[in-house]
């Protein structure tokens, strides 16, 4: 059965223009949107490699899983109900999920908030506004990460931001001085944003002139704060990590459906958001957050969440053609 029979050409554009939308690390949008007849196979990128920052590909599958939830999302808001699984074909790693449209079925109106969000949905690396998000509203939100299998632990006590600011201000120093992570970090910025044409990338624009930890991509001349200003930093931010009881590929699959569900329901409620991983690719950063907030699990990710202090413009997207790959 050809493509066309499934998927019209409105529906196909509808498909790629969602998955776009979806964030990834240093917005390299790592995957390709095959068509298999009517199933949708999303395919990781492998040759978008970030050797400094992401050496084990963690953080481009976290990518493609926050992808296959924009990509759910869309099958569900053409009215089918998506039956999906992950990575489906043994002999195709890189194949990281295919979703098939089941049975005509109204999306909810969890799915039709949350789609709404797609667009509107930032990295807002800017300092926050001094509005506290309610322990209601962040008790939501890491049940929207339960709902995806992985679990976003909250982090409120003084102590433990303390130990998380002093975390942070270890990694900034690391990353600062690590020349090959200043050339990497330097080739995925965006400088010449009038010309560049290449929809992937670091806008330049969309990077505050302060400092950690509203930006989290330190640069040399980032002024760091030491770990006391950092802890009252982050006691004005909501913070949650997200971990899982294992490390796998399955598991950065699922962090990135998690963070992506949050994220996008964050904003629903007119929250806004970024995301810190770099820290954790440290591993004396990362064994020593498990050991000091006594986590049961591997964390991936940390979000930081709160009501926005201004507008944060749109970072680029690749071209639709770019990303739909064979059976297209």
């Amino acid at each position: 059965m050809e493509r066309r029979e499934i998927w019209s050409a409105g529906e196909t554009e509808v498909l790629a223009r969602t998955l776009l939308r979806a964030p990834s690390v240093h917005n390299t949008q790592p995957w390709i949107l095959e068509f298999d007849g009517g199933r949708l196979l999303l395919i990781e990128r492998r040759d978008l490699t970030l050797p400094e920052h992401d050496p084990l590909g963690r953080d481009r599958v976290i990518s493609c899983g926050a992808a296959l939830t924009n990509l759910e999302l869309a099958v569900r808001v053409l009215g089918y109900a998506p039956c999906s699984e992950t990575f489906p074909e043994p002999g195709r790693p890189e194949v990281v999920a295919s979703v098939t449209p089941g049975e005509r079925a109204l999306p909810s109106a969890d799915d039709l908030h949350r789609y709404s969000a797609i667009e509107r949905r930032r990295s807002h690396r800017r300092r926050f506004a001094g509005r506290p998000v309610s322990r209601q509203r962040i008790g939501e939100l890491v049940d929207t990460a339960a709902s995806a299998g992985v679990e976003a632990r909250p982090i409120r006590d003084e102590l433990e931001l303390g130990r998380v600011a002093e975390l942070l201000e270890f990694a900034a120093e690391a990353h600062q001085h690590d020349h090959g992570y200043q050339r990497e970090l330097a080739l995925w910025t965006i400088r010449d944003e009038v010309s560049h044409r290449h929809g992937v990338g670091l806008a330049a624009t969309a990077l505050p002139p302060g400092s950690l930890p509203w930006a989290g991509l330190v640069r040399p001349s980032t002024a760091l704060p030491d770990s006391v200003i950092l802890t009252h930093r982050l006691t004005e931010e909501t913070l949650l990590v997200f971990l899982t009881p294992d490390d796998t590929r399955h598991d950065h699959l699922a962090v990135g459906q998690a963070v992506q569900r949050t994220w996008l329901d964050a904003v629903d409620g007119g929250l806004v958001g970024s995301v810190l991983t770099q820290p954790l690719h440290l591993p004396e950063v990362r064994s020593a957050l498990c050991d000091d907030l006594e986590l049961a699990g591997f964390p991936h990710v940390l979000m930081r969440l709160g009501y926005p202090a201004g507008a944060v413009p749109s970072s680029p997207r690749r071209a639709i053609d770019e990303i739909l790959g064979r059976g297209f």
